[in-house]
């Protein structure tokens, strides 16, 4: 049985370490490891709740927007604050441009070289490139002049000894499929798809002042001011400028992103048995007038589509006893995050060391568990769920994909479910994005410019003390801030972030976390080239700043 060991997954945001033991040409058990430290909960003790959401974005570079979110909206809820019409609309904009934005940036430049063979493109024939892109999409670039550029680019990189962007792939792997021209096409479009991502999220930067890291975001609703008479707010050509760059989204995840997806995931259906896990968790988001969540909430175990059930936050509990952390209650214990602790006790070989102990504690990652059970958190979560409880936007452009791919429901719990799953969400949420621009239109209309509710704004006005907690459905799944509140100041702050839930080391029962599961039975073709774990842990996308947050080095 060979120990196999990928340190560092690359492609991914933070620093994760994957070890698994491989045998007869299948993992026969994996275990997850971040490998830096937890810290921005200490930070975050003592200052002002209404600078958190500023502090804690700080948490990731990438996923510096929906902490912004989660956080604020926690303090809102510790201390009563309500917000105004505008701000739950500018609030849906700036987080549905931003899930696309992410969607197209994973598909492609995280996750799309473990199906794409680079090098194979050398070899396609331009005339049937085009021919192949224009049978799935009229995308206007589709021509055998454009795929000829692309392929002596590609060339350029190859012949100087250097493939860029393009570096240490396993190219000419035998698990890569694609036809010399399928490869093309992708690499044309992931090329691509880097100026397409930097465009769209323009309407975000109009709206948070910039990215990442927004500067828009207040205790009460938003800081932007909202007035059709004026030069210096939003106004109508504000709107048309949204506009302009929401339909961008729209025609190229329609025209682009699905067609690919569809394209790749064609080669690649017996990905819809590799890979999978039973339960899952759904917060709910992106709130209408009404208070409903475009997005359901609930709860799956067990891959039971019948039986959806309602979560409660009060089922969570964290545990220390595989995790580089200690707690006054004891190794076994399980903290709600109000109650939680973040006590650093790192018992890990010193490095550098060739494997870790995985025996005992391995990861910096707490195992956050949900009445006990682990969770899967994402994209495919919130389409099963939204699936199953009769969603119709959900239902009809998954069953569209799935008809596509001649596979039913069922194929959804898998590694190939996973990712088009993220598909399925990306189009979705690119139409919502120009719906909320209109609805926001249509307030502004109305002659609503009020941005903020100021009435919780003074401390004088809270209780002396408080929690809260603030939940968004980030791209890579269930985000939760925890604040604990006293004199004004923060006494406790947890967070609970989508890697945390997807990518935990072991629990007190010796559960697997979602990734350490999906990787059981994963065939191997070389373990010296891991490509098909690889494919798994990439279809996560996981975070592991935001799972630990922050790293200290002291000077010896």
């Amino acid at each position: 049985m060979a120990r196999l060991v990928i340190d560092p997954v690359t492609r991914i945001e933070g620093h994760l370490r994957v070890e698994a033991t491989v045998s007869d040409g299948k993992v026969k058990d994996a275990y997850s490891s971040c490998t830096m430290w937890r810290g921005m909960e200490i930070i975050l003790k003592g200052k002002d709740p209404r600078d958190a959401w500023a502090y804690a974005q700080r948490a990731c570079g990438v996923c510096t927007t929906v902490h912004a979110i989660a956080s604020v909206r926690a303090v809102e809820d510790a201390i009563g604050a309500k917000i105004p019409e505008n701000a739950r609309i500018l609030r849906n904009i700036i987080m549905a441009n931003q899930n696309v934005q992410d969607h197209i940036i994973h598909f492609y430049h995280l996750h799309a070289l473990d199906w794409v063979d680079v090098v194979s493109a050398l070899k396609a024939d331009p005339q049937k490139t085009s021919e192949l892109a224009k049978r799935i999409s009229s995308w206007p670039k589709n021509s055998a002049t454009y795929f000829k550029a692309v392929q002596d680019k590609v060339k350029a990189f190859v012949e100087s000894g250097q493939l860029g962007i393009f570096s240490n792939g396993y190219w000419g792997h035998p698990a890569y499929r694609l036809s010399p021209e399928a490869n093309l096409m992708a690499v044309a479009h992931y090329l691509e798809a880097l100026d397409i991502q930097r465009e769209i999220i323009k309407i975000q930067v109009l709206l948070g002042s910039k990215n990442p890291h927004p500067q828009t975001f207040i205790v009460g609703g938003q800081s932007t001011p909202v007035d059709p008479e004026s030069q210096n707010a939003l106004n109508a050509d504000s709107i048309a400028f949204m506009l302009k760059y929401a339909d961008k989204a729209i025609e190229f995840v329609e025209k682009v992103y699905i067609p690919d997806l569809l394209a790749v995931a064609s080669f690649y259906k017996d990905w819809a048995g590799i890979g999978g896990f039973g339960n899952f968790l759904v917060y709910g988001d992106y709130p209408d007038a009404n208070g409903k969540f475009y997005f359901p909430g609930g709860v799956i175990t067990n891959k039971n589509l019948a039986k959806i059930e309602k979560f409660d936050h009060k089922k969570f509990k964290e545990y220390i006893t595989r995790s580089w952390y200690k707690y006054s209650k004891g190794e076994n214990a399980g903290l709600h995050p109000w109650e939680g602790e973040t006590t650093p006790n790192y018992t890990g070989p010193k490095p550098p060391y060739e494997y870790l102990n995985v025996e005992g504690k391995y990861s910096w990652g707490k195992a956050i568990r949900y009445d006990d059970l682990p969770m899967e958190v994402g994209p495919l979560a919130r389409v099963l769920v939204a699936y199953a409880s009769g969603h119709n936007d959900v239902k009809e452009v998954a069953d569209m994909v799935l008809k596509k791919l001649g596979v039913g429901p069922e194929a959804l719990f898998s590694t190939l479910g996973r990712t088009a799953a993220r598909g399925i969400e990306t189009l979705l949420m690119a139409r919502k994005t120009k719906e909320y621009i209109m609805e926001l239109a249509a307030n502004m209309k109305k002659g609503d410019t009020k941005v903020a509710d100021t009435e919780k704004w003074n401390p004088k006005n809270w209780p002396k003390e408080c929690q809260g907690v603030g939940f968004h459905e980030a791209p890579r799944g269930c985000l939760a801030h925890f604040v604990v509140i006293k004199d004004a100041k923060i006494a406790n702050y947890q967070m609970v972030v989508p890697s945390t839930w997807n990518l935990s080391p072991r629990d007190h029962k010796g559960q697997r976390s979602p990734v350490e599961e999906a990787l059981v039975g994963t065939p191997v073709a070389d373990s010296n080239k891991p490509l098909e774990l690889l494919r798994t842990i990439h279809s996560y996308d996981p975070c592991m700043a935001c799972g630990m947050h922050t790293i200290e080095i002291k000077e010896e």
